[in-house]
């Protein structure tokens, strides 16, 4: 699947999901791995691959070497996608409004 299609397949489980259960979490591990693809195919586009890299230190590839606020963009949205997916006995899990405008911010990185 490719970015658009894992961010649409996270979009619609937040459209048709019961209330409760783990369907906010499930779209926000699909909109973390669409953001990794879209950052992954930026920095690649800009002649920087770095495919042994972390996430955190493409991100920051990314921010040095894309002008505009879209690297921004992504690392926030992927540092709220990260905790969003996590889980934590103290914590409450990612309501389904806070994940959707998490992939409405994915979804204005994605490349037109």
């Amino acid at each position: 699947m490719n970015a658009a299609e894992l961010l649409a397949a996270a979009q619609r489980i937040l459209t048709y999901s019961v209330a409760g259960g783990l369907s906010p979490r499930l779209a926000a591990i699909l909109a973390r791995q669409a953001l990794e693809e879209i950052v992954d195919e930026r920095c690649a586009a800009l002649n920087a691959s770095a495919s042994c890299a972390s996430m955190r230190s493409t991100l920051i590839v990314l921010r040095a070497l894309a002008a505009g606020e879209a690297a921004d963009d992504a690392a926030l949205a992927w540092n709220r996608l990260s905790t969003a997916c996590h889980v934590h006995a103290y914590e409450m899990q990612p309501s389904a409004a806070e994940v959707q405008i998490i992939c409405s911010i994915v979804a204005s990185v994605l490349p037109a």
